[in-house]
């Protein structure tokens, strides 16, 4: 956990007539890459059949020339990039989710996390159900599947069921016949549609992804809002519309791409009003302000531009390494960090350096960083998060359970800078965090630096809470050969 995990990255396409939906969700899907880096998975509807693949990987080294050909033409896909918040990492975990039921087919793409995942699947084994996942996203294929049973249409039962779903969901659910997109009633995480010239209706996590196939943005979809595509067009259900909205704000100074308009709202210029705010906050005496690759490059550009102080690039990143956090184990990670960046000596030399950063988190990258900054030859270095510090845990869909590893939990911001070798340490105030759009400071959810939840948080958080259900026998604590 030495960054944010993410979260995950959905998207759909709803065509007029067939065509080769899969490779559109394989260009999507590698625009949504960011979001996800364990598994990929796409599933196609060629008139009413299903065929589906996934794996753990890379979406372009799960989905190869010969796999994409494979799956064939059709007019409705949905696809799907993953990075496990609840459950592990392996291949029975990629979605998407695929159930044949009573009265058909159904395939499920989601993201986000339930705070009342345990109770419903509890409920759901004790009516005889039975799971071949760790992850709260078949607990929503179950619910939704029980309700088809004796609901007369998709639509009916996926709004019952989101009388049942608590916490954030961002999803989609494809029928033989039908594409629906539903947000939560909070909006806790992005979903945006819009369409292409040839008529082609594309659903996506961030509009990044709409860019990437040629589809023009509509609109955001509001929360709680349910939007069906069919071959009439879309219809829209705010039947649940009304709830406190929440959205993650993480979701504009990390998760997203910062090339996406979220709510209307650029979170490239998002990202350097970050910047500016700490530039407020925190007036250095230095030479250089430079960013880590990739996130924390928007918000250093604001801060130099705000302050005066001139903007360096110190570190040229190895654009084949994935996100560090990815590696398992913290040995690997550091690895990582040495691989994937490396410092442009001639701007920091003999420089006094402002260092800014999308967080701090536990605080290992941070000093690896800072010191490949000293032995270039910095002078000086002062680290700026262009967040609040991390004081409790998310359910909502980014990989924090437990304060156990937040490193401002457990040190005052003098140690964290001693720890991690900085000059000074500094955090984006929480006050400048819900202003980054220019909005009133409303709207969005910032638990995880202040935990004011906007939901009832879960009995059950932890990561691991389904793995009983997978776990071999020689890999339980209690198990002696």
């Amino acid at each position: 956990m030495s960054q944010i995990h993410e979260e995950c990255g959905v998207f759909g396409i709803f065509a007029p007539e067939k065509q080769d939906v899969a490779s559109t969700a394989y260009y999507a899907l590698f625009a949504l890459q960011h979001r996800g880096q364990e598994s990929a998975g796409i599933v196609v509807n060629d008139d009413g059949v299903f065929h589906t693949y996934k794996d753990t990987g890379l979406v372009n080294d799960v989905f190869t020339s010969e796999v994409l050909r494979s799956l064939g033409g059709g007019n409705m896909a949905i696809g799907h990039v993953r990075y496990s918040t609840t459950g592990n990492g392996g291949r029975e975990n990629a979605q998407p989710i695929v159930v044949n039921h009573l009265k058909g087919n159904m395939a499920l793409a989601h993201n986000g996390n339930l705070v009342n995942a345990y109770e419903l699947r509890s409920e759901l084994e004790s009516e005889g159900s039975i799971f071949h996942t760790t992850a709260d996203s078949e607990v929503i294929a179950y619910i939704i599947t029980k309700e088809r049973v004796k609901a007369g249409s998709i639509e009916e039962a996926v709004l019952a069921s989101m009388d049942k779903l608590k916490g954030a969901y961002s999803f989609l659910v494809m029928s033989p016949s039908k594409l629906i997109a539903v947000r939560d009633p909070h909006g806790f995480h992005p979903l945006c549609f819009g369409q292409r010239e040839d008529g082609a209706y594309i659903v996506a996590s961030e509009s990044c992804a709409l860019d990437s196939v040629g589809a023009k943005l509509i609109r955001e979809l509001d929360p709680g809002e349910m939007l069906t595509f069919t071959k009439d067009g879309p219809v829209s259900n705010r039947s649940h519309c009304g709830g406190k909205k929440a959205l993650c704000v993480f979701e504009y100074l990390y998760l997203a791409r910062p090339d996406s308009v979220i709510e209307g709202k650029s979170v490239h210029e998002a990202r350097k009003q970050a910047g500016r705010f700490l530039a407020e906050q925190y007036r250095i005496d230095a030479d250089v302000v430079v960013g880590v690759p990739d996130s924390g490059l928007d918000a250093a550009y604001g801060y130099a531009e705000a302050s005066g102080i001139p903007y360096g690039i110190g570190f040229i990143k190895n654009k084949y390494i994935g996100r560090t956090f990815i590696a398992p184990g913290q040995a690997a990670r550091e690895d990582r960090v040495r691989i994937k960046l490396n410092v442009l000596k001639s701007a920091v030399e003999g420089k006094r350096v402002i260092l800014v950063d999308d967080s701090i988190v536990r605080g290992t990258t941070c000093e690896r960083i800072v010191r490949m900054l000293r032995t270039a030859g910095a002078t000086k270095v002062h680290m700026l998060s262009s967040a609040p510090a991390f004081l409790n845990p998310c359910y909502y869909g980014t990989d924090i359970d437990s304060r156990e590893n937040l490193i401002a939990c457990h040190h005052t911001v003098e140690e964290i800078a001693q720890i991690i070798g900085a000059d000074s340490v500094g955090y984006l105030d929480l006050k400048n965090v819900s202003h980054l759009t220019g909005g009133d400071g409303t709207g969005f959810c910032t638990a995880c630096f202040d935990g004011n939840y906007p939901t009832e948080e879960p009995t059950k958080s932890a990561k691991s809470r389904f793995e009983r259900w997978e776990r071999p026998i020689s890999e339980n604590p209690k198990f002696k050969k």
